[in-house]
């Protein structure tokens, strides 16, 4: 029995010491680093580097919370914001601090993500409107009476008849003029020269046509009646006289608006008239000639706005061979402006928020960087872009929307494309030299732009941002890319000082 008894106390010994090993050994695995439910948020002054993984495990660099993305964590556990758990940030998908946001391919495909290349290519300003056709107001003849008179005759005219130049309008008997034409020729057959020319230079005075006072002296008879023929041709746009009535001088007989070029009225948006310039070369089509293009130029650009359609009026001049184009007649207009170069994208890729317009720009296959830019006129399906890109980058030109939601999810916002705007970078590090226009630094990685600790120079923006520092003297500091140089934006003293390992200082530095 006592044996017995013994045996089954060996036996319960071993089971527990069993457990407790088992409890160990699980207590130490879930306390590893990469757990999610064990460790608690940390809030210290800034997040520690996770430890490295084991080969074949994905490296964390952070954790957060998907509805407060912009704060990290260095450690797995509970969001202190929402009841949920934090979620990791892997190396493979990216840091969202560059700016960017990553997508993976399957969400890519699944979005239909379409690219498109920035181009620099000639652009013009090429609008269709349409137009009507108008009477050319700079080319109208007044025909008025020059001296009191009769009508006697008026000629089968009317209003809205054209007439070519030299058409007979109506004959007035000029009573005035059939005097002095008598006087001078009763002086003439005198012989006075000198009386002569005097009463000639009367008849001139008297507003009598050259063309009547030589054939009064060539027939020696007085011309008592006058034809009034239309100094150009054109349409009679008013006729006011009609047979027996009374003229007195300066009255307006008739109007005739010429018909060797018209005009041609085209409104436009404000937006689309700002491109436009006097000189510019018009394309017309009208239904009245389809086989022909009436080819024209803006002869002006008028200097009132319609207040209801808030659109401008410009003022084409067309040709008019045979007068075969009359007021009032509808046309199609093709307005072509210079060309020029400019960087364009498909309009489809700008998204405008009213304030501002945003395009995503490729930075790799699945990762996408939100960029404010400056947008000028559109042209067919393409718009200049002034400020924010280059020539040769990919910007995404369908899917941009969800893109941008997730973007937001994630905190990420555009960057700035001013001059004016923040550092792009910002690191601590260890001043190691200091120089007229550069200073040498031993700095912390930067994640934003995958490098490790390293020890290189950088080019000042100001010699006053080197003012006040010191060899030895830890910094925290801001930094840009302008062309091949890294420039220091700020710098500023943090309050303790590390000094450099050697494992650093002989990271060398960088290219």
């Amino acid at each position: 029995m006592l044996n017995t008894a013994l045996s089954k106390l060996l036996i319960a010994a071993a089971a527990l010491i069993t457990g407790i090993a088992a409890g160990y050994a699980l207590s130490s695995w879930r306390s590893a680093p990469g757990d999610h439910a064990t460790h608690a948020a940390t809030n210290g002054a800034g997040p520690a580097a996770p430890a490295a993984p084991a080969s074949g495990e994905r490296r964390v660099l952070y954790w957060y919370d998907p509805m407060v993305p912009s704060q990290k964590f260095d450690k797995p556990g509970k969001s202190p914001f929402m009841d949920m758990m934090l979620v990791p940030r892997y190396a493979d998908e990216g840091d969202t601090s560059s700016g960017g946001v990553a997508v993976s391919s399957q969400t890519t495909q699944s979005l239909g993500v379409r690219l498109a290349t920035v181009e620099r290519r000639p652009i013009g300003a090429a609008i269709d409107a349409v137009g009507s056709v108008q009477l050319n107001e700079r080319d109208i003849a007044i025909v008025q009476a020059r001296t009191a008179g009769f009508v006697e005759r008026v000629y089968a005219r009317a209003p809205g008849d054209v007439i070519a130049a030299g058409a007979p309008l109506a004959d007035l008997l000029n009573p005035e003029w059939l005097a002095a034409q008598q006087e001078y020729l009763a002086v003439k057959r005198t012989g006075e020269i000198a009386l002569t020319q005097a009463a000639r230079s009367r008849l001139t005075l008297l507003g009598l046509p050259a063309a009547l006072i030589e054939q009064a002296e060539r027939t020696d008879t007085a011309v008592g009646v006058q034809t009034i023929t239309a100094p150009i041709g054109g349409v009679i746009a008013e006729l006011a006289v009609r047979e027996g009535m009374t003229v007195a001088p300066g009255m307006t007989l008739a109007r005739i608006n010429g018909l060797a070029a018209v005009w041609l009225e085209v409104a436009l948006p404000e937006a689309q008239a700002a491109t436009m310039r006097p000189g510019q070369v018009a394309e017309a089509r009208l239904p009245a000639l389809p086989e022909q293009i009436v080819k024209g130029r803006v002869a002006a650009i008028l200097p009132e706005a319609n207040r209801d359609t808030r659109t401008l009026r410009l003022r084409i001049e067309l040709p008019n061979p045979g007068f075969r184009l009359r007021a009032g007649m509808f046309a199609q207009v093709t307005l072509r402006g210079p060309q020029r170069e400019a960087l364009v994208v498909p309009a489809e890729s700008v998204i405008r928020t009213g304030r501002r317009a945003i395009v995503y720009v490729a930075d790799a296959p699945g990762r996408y960087r939100p960029l404010e830019v400056q947008i000028g006129e559109q042209f067919d399906d393409r718009v200049v872009v002034r400020q924010g890109l280059q020539a040769g980058q990919r910007v995404v030109a369908s899917g941009q929307f969800l893109i941008d939601s997730e973007a937001s999810l994630q905190g990420v916002r555009p960057g700035e494309t001013t001059a004016t705007a923040a550092s792009a970078y910002q690191a601590r590090g260890t001043v190691v030299d200091i120089e007229a226009d550069s200073i040498t630094l031993d700095h912390e990685p930067v994640p934003a732009l995958k490098w490790p600790s390293m020890t290189m120079p950088f080019k000042l923006a100001e010699p006053a941002l080197a003012k006040g520092l010191a060899k030895g003297q830890r910094v925290e500091f801001g930094f840009v890319k302008q062309g091949d140089d890294w420039v220091l934006t700020h710098a500023a003293p943090v309050a303790a000082a590390v000094p450099s390992t050697p494992a650093r200082a002989a990271s060398g530095v960088a290219q």
